[in-house]
């Protein structure tokens, strides 16, 4: 049986799924789910309002933070304003970033 994960390998970094929840009671990632088309996204709760960009932003922090990236690397490149977002980490050695982004996800992938 195949691990599913939200993340994929490309050119100039790994692409993230991720399906926000802005409004919630806490910032914090629940863990990886699949939808009806057998697409994994990773599902990220926010405080922050999905207004001016804040929801984006907190998302955007929070995944850098455990992901030990900086903000600067990760990049909205689809779903801006959807909650269905894929992401985009820059790296310049993506199989390294791909490697210990599924290492991470493994043992950490859901926190409070």
């Amino acid at each position: 049986m195949s691990v599913i994960t939200p993340f994929q390998a490309g050119p100039g970094g790994v692409r993230a799924a991720v399906k926000v929840t802005p409004k919630a009671a806490a910032d914090r990632i629940r863990g990886v789910v699949q939808d009806e088309a057998g697409v994994a996204w990773l599902q990220v709760s926010v405080t922050a309002v999905p207004e001016d960009g804040r929801a984006n932003k907190a998302v955007t922090a929070l995944l850098a933070k455990r992901w030990r990236v900086p903000k600067s690397s990760i990049e909205i490149v689809q779903g801006t304003t959807e909650r269905r977002k894929v992401l985009l980490v820059r790296s310049d050695d993506t199989a390294a970033l791909t490697a210990r982004l599924q290492t991470w996800l493994t043992s950490e992938g859901t926190s409070a």
